[in-house]
Protein backbone atom coordinates (compact mmCIF):
# COMPACT_ATOMS: atom_id res chain seq x y z
CA UNK A 1 0.00 0.00 0.00
CA UNK A 2 1.38 3.42 -0.90
CA UNK A 3 1.25 6.41 1.40
CA UNK A 4 -1.54 8.16 -0.51
CA UNK A 5 -3.67 5.02 -0.35
CA UNK A 6 -3.55 4.83 3.46
CA UNK A 7 -6.60 6.94 4.19
CA UNK A 8 -8.66 5.95 1.15
CA UNK A 9 -8.47 2.18 1.67
CA UNK A 10 -8.69 1.93 5.47
CA UNK A 11 -12.38 0.99 5.51
CA UNK A 12 -12.31 -1.41 2.55
CA UNK A 13 -9.20 -3.16 3.87
CA UNK A 14 -10.95 -3.68 7.18
CA UNK A 15 -13.87 -5.37 5.41
CA UNK A 16 -11.88 -7.31 2.85
CA UNK A 17 -8.17 -6.82 2.29
CA UNK A 18 -8.33 -7.99 -1.31
CA UNK A 19 -11.22 -5.83 -2.48
CA UNK A 20 -11.33 -2.16 -3.48
CA UNK A 21 -14.51 -0.20 -3.33
CA UNK A 22 -15.34 0.74 -6.90
CA UNK A 23 -16.97 4.04 -5.93
CA UNK A 24 -17.33 5.43 -2.43
CA UNK A 25 -20.84 6.54 -1.33
CA UNK A 26 -20.11 10.27 -1.73
CA UNK A 27 -18.90 9.73 -5.30
CA UNK A 28 -21.98 7.68 -6.17
CA UNK A 29 -24.30 10.33 -4.76
CA UNK A 30 -22.41 13.10 -6.57
CA UNK A 31 -22.79 11.25 -9.87
CA UNK A 32 -26.53 10.81 -9.21
CA UNK A 33 -26.84 14.53 -8.52
CA UNK A 34 -25.00 15.36 -11.73
CA UNK A 35 -27.22 13.12 -13.87
CA UNK A 36 -30.32 14.46 -12.14
CA UNK A 37 -29.38 18.08 -12.80
CA UNK A 38 -28.72 17.28 -16.46
CA UNK A 39 -32.13 15.62 -16.82
CA UNK A 40 -33.88 18.51 -15.08
CA UNK A 41 -32.44 21.02 -17.54
CA UNK A 42 -34.48 19.26 -20.22
CA UNK A 43 -37.69 18.65 -18.33
CA UNK A 44 -37.53 22.19 -16.94
CA UNK A 45 -37.69 23.57 -20.47
CA UNK A 46 -40.96 21.78 -21.29
CA UNK A 47 -43.80 24.21 -21.82
CA UNK A 48 -47.17 22.77 -20.81
CA UNK A 49 -49.04 25.20 -23.05
CA UNK A 50 -46.93 24.72 -26.18
CA UNK A 51 -45.39 21.25 -26.02
CA UNK A 52 -47.11 18.33 -27.69
CA UNK A 53 -46.20 14.67 -27.43
CA UNK A 54 -43.70 14.90 -30.30
CA UNK A 55 -41.90 17.86 -28.73
CA UNK A 56 -41.82 16.14 -25.35
CA UNK A 57 -40.51 12.94 -26.92
CA UNK A 58 -37.72 14.90 -28.64
CA UNK A 59 -36.74 16.54 -25.35
CA UNK A 60 -36.69 13.22 -23.55
CA UNK A 61 -34.50 11.63 -26.21
CA UNK A 62 -32.21 14.63 -25.87
CA UNK A 63 -32.08 14.25 -22.08
CA UNK A 64 -31.15 10.58 -22.27
CA UNK A 65 -28.65 11.19 -25.08
CA UNK A 66 -27.03 14.05 -23.20
CA UNK A 67 -26.61 11.96 -20.07
CA UNK A 68 -25.17 9.07 -22.09
CA UNK A 69 -22.61 11.46 -23.59
CA UNK A 70 -21.75 12.94 -20.20
CA UNK A 71 -21.63 9.47 -18.67
CA UNK A 72 -18.95 8.53 -21.19
CA UNK A 73 -17.04 11.74 -20.49
CA UNK A 74 -17.26 11.18 -16.74
CA UNK A 75 -16.11 7.58 -17.09
CA UNK A 76 -13.06 8.63 -19.12
CA UNK A 77 -12.25 11.37 -16.61
CA UNK A 78 -12.53 8.78 -13.82
CA UNK A 79 -9.92 6.59 -15.56
CA UNK A 80 -7.63 9.57 -16.11
CA UNK A 81 -7.95 10.49 -12.45
CA UNK A 82 -6.99 6.95 -11.43
CA UNK A 83 -3.87 7.11 -13.62
CA UNK A 84 -2.92 10.52 -12.24
CA UNK A 85 -3.49 9.32 -8.69
CA UNK A 86 -1.23 6.31 -9.15
CA UNK A 87 1.40 8.53 -10.79
CA UNK A 88 1.35 10.82 -7.76
CA UNK A 89 1.69 7.77 -5.49
CA UNK A 90 4.80 6.66 -7.37
CA UNK A 91 6.30 10.15 -7.11
CA UNK A 92 5.62 10.26 -3.37
CA UNK A 93 7.28 6.87 -2.82
CA UNK A 94 10.30 7.95 -4.87
CA UNK A 95 10.54 11.19 -2.94
CA UNK A 96 10.49 9.31 0.37
CA UNK A 97 13.13 6.87 -0.83
CA UNK A 98 15.47 9.56 -2.17
CA UNK A 99 15.06 12.08 0.67
CA UNK A 100 18.45 13.09 2.06
CA UNK A 101 17.32 12.91 5.69
CA UNK A 102 14.85 10.83 7.67
CA UNK A 103 13.07 13.96 8.88
CA UNK A 104 12.69 15.15 5.28
CA UNK A 105 11.17 11.81 4.24
CA UNK A 106 8.80 11.84 7.20
CA UNK A 107 7.72 15.38 6.36
CA UNK A 108 6.88 14.25 2.82
CA UNK A 109 4.79 11.40 4.21
CA UNK A 110 2.92 13.67 6.60
CA UNK A 111 2.24 16.23 3.84
CA UNK A 112 0.62 13.58 1.65
CA UNK A 113 -1.55 11.97 4.31
CA UNK A 114 -5.16 13.05 4.81
CA UNK A 115 -5.31 15.76 7.48
CA UNK A 116 -7.11 13.54 9.99
CA UNK A 117 -4.31 10.94 9.78
CA UNK A 118 -1.47 13.48 9.62
CA UNK A 119 -2.56 15.11 12.88
CA UNK A 120 -3.36 11.84 14.64
CA UNK A 121 -0.17 9.87 13.87
CA UNK A 122 2.78 10.23 16.21
CA UNK A 123 6.35 10.81 14.95
CA UNK A 124 7.12 7.19 15.74
CA UNK A 125 4.19 6.02 13.60
CA UNK A 126 5.28 8.25 10.72
CA UNK A 127 8.78 6.80 11.03
CA UNK A 128 7.25 3.31 10.89
CA UNK A 129 5.46 4.21 7.63
CA UNK A 130 8.78 5.49 6.21
CA UNK A 131 10.46 2.20 7.13
CA UNK A 132 7.68 0.26 5.41
CA UNK A 133 8.05 2.38 2.26
CA UNK A 134 11.83 1.87 2.22
CA UNK A 135 11.43 -1.88 2.73
CA UNK A 136 8.77 -2.25 0.04
CA UNK A 137 9.49 -3.54 -3.46
CA UNK A 138 10.54 -1.13 -6.18
CA UNK A 139 8.33 -1.38 -9.26
CA UNK A 140 9.93 -0.78 -12.64
CA UNK A 141 6.57 -0.57 -14.44
CA UNK A 142 4.63 2.60 -15.09
CA UNK A 143 1.35 2.70 -13.16
CA UNK A 144 -1.59 1.41 -15.18
CA UNK A 145 -5.27 0.72 -14.90
CA UNK A 146 -6.66 -2.20 -12.95
CA UNK A 147 -9.85 -4.21 -13.27
CA UNK A 148 -11.40 -2.23 -10.41
CA UNK A 149 -10.76 1.00 -12.33
CA UNK A 150 -12.66 -0.21 -15.38
CA UNK A 151 -15.49 -1.34 -13.11
CA UNK A 152 -15.44 2.10 -11.51
CA UNK A 153 -15.67 3.78 -14.91
CA UNK A 154 -18.60 1.54 -15.83
CA UNK A 155 -20.27 2.39 -12.53
CA UNK A 156 -19.82 6.11 -13.17
CA UNK A 157 -21.39 5.75 -16.62
CA UNK A 158 -24.34 3.71 -15.36
CA UNK A 159 -25.05 6.00 -12.40
CA UNK A 160 -25.09 9.12 -14.58
CA UNK A 161 -27.32 7.53 -17.22
CA UNK A 162 -29.71 5.68 -14.91
CA UNK A 163 -30.31 8.76 -12.77
CA UNK A 164 -32.09 10.23 -15.80
CA UNK A 165 -34.86 7.66 -15.98
CA UNK A 166 -36.87 8.34 -12.80
CA UNK A 167 -37.33 11.94 -13.96
CA UNK A 168 -38.38 11.09 -17.52
CA UNK A 169 -40.53 8.01 -16.80
CA UNK A 170 -43.70 10.03 -16.00
CA UNK A 171 -43.67 11.41 -19.55
CA UNK A 172 -43.61 7.88 -20.94
CA UNK A 173 -46.62 6.65 -18.97
CA UNK A 174 -48.77 9.78 -18.55
CA UNK A 175 -50.33 11.30 -21.66
CA UNK A 176 -51.28 14.58 -19.99
CA UNK A 177 -48.15 16.74 -20.31
CA UNK A 178 -49.07 18.98 -17.37
CA UNK A 179 -49.69 16.02 -15.07
CA UNK A 180 -46.54 14.26 -16.27
CA UNK A 181 -44.50 17.39 -15.60
CA UNK A 182 -45.86 17.68 -12.06
CA UNK A 183 -45.10 14.02 -11.42
CA UNK A 184 -41.60 14.42 -12.86
CA UNK A 185 -40.93 17.45 -10.66
CA UNK A 186 -42.17 15.55 -7.61
CA UNK A 187 -39.81 12.68 -8.37
CA UNK A 188 -36.94 15.14 -8.86
CA UNK A 189 -37.63 16.84 -5.53
CA UNK A 190 -37.66 13.49 -3.73
CA UNK A 191 -34.40 12.46 -5.41
CA UNK A 192 -32.71 15.77 -4.62
CA UNK A 193 -33.78 15.51 -1.00
CA UNK A 194 -32.61 11.89 -0.84
CA UNK A 195 -29.18 12.76 -2.26
CA UNK A 196 -28.77 15.59 0.24
CA UNK A 197 -29.97 13.42 3.13
CA UNK A 198 -27.54 10.60 2.35
CA UNK A 199 -24.63 12.97 1.68
CA UNK A 200 -25.21 14.55 5.09
CA UNK A 201 -25.17 11.15 6.80
CA UNK A 202 -21.80 10.33 5.22
CA UNK A 203 -20.33 13.80 5.89
CA UNK A 204 -21.62 14.28 9.45
CA UNK A 205 -24.13 17.08 8.75
CA UNK A 206 -27.80 17.33 9.66
CA UNK A 207 -29.64 15.09 7.15
CA UNK A 208 -33.00 16.87 6.99
CA UNK A 209 -31.51 20.34 6.72
CA UNK A 210 -29.00 19.22 4.10
CA UNK A 211 -31.73 17.43 2.14
CA UNK A 212 -33.84 20.59 1.98
CA UNK A 213 -30.76 22.64 1.06
CA UNK A 214 -30.02 20.21 -1.77
CA UNK A 215 -33.54 20.69 -3.16
CA UNK A 216 -33.01 24.45 -3.15
CA UNK A 217 -29.54 24.12 -4.67
CA UNK A 218 -30.88 21.82 -7.40
CA UNK A 219 -33.61 24.29 -8.32
CA UNK A 220 -31.08 27.14 -8.48
CA UNK A 221 -28.60 25.12 -10.58
CA UNK A 222 -31.30 24.02 -13.03
CA UNK A 223 -32.53 27.60 -13.34
CA UNK A 224 -29.02 28.89 -14.02
CA UNK A 225 -28.32 26.12 -16.53
CA UNK A 226 -31.52 26.85 -18.47
CA UNK A 227 -30.96 30.61 -18.30
CA UNK A 228 -27.43 30.23 -19.68
CA UNK A 229 -28.64 28.07 -22.56
CA UNK A 230 -27.58 24.71 -21.11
Amino acid sequence: MTVADLGRTAESNRLDGSTRRVLDPVSRLSEILFGLIMALTFTGSISVAESGRDEVRTLLVGAVGCNIAWGIVDAVMFLMDMLAERGRDVLVVRAVRTASTASGAERIIRDHLPDAFAHALTPAEIAHIRSAVLAGPISSHAPGLERADWLGALAVFLVVVLSTFPVVLPFLFIDDVALALRASNAVAIVMLFGVGYLLARHAGYRPWRTGLAMVLLGVVLVGLTIALGG
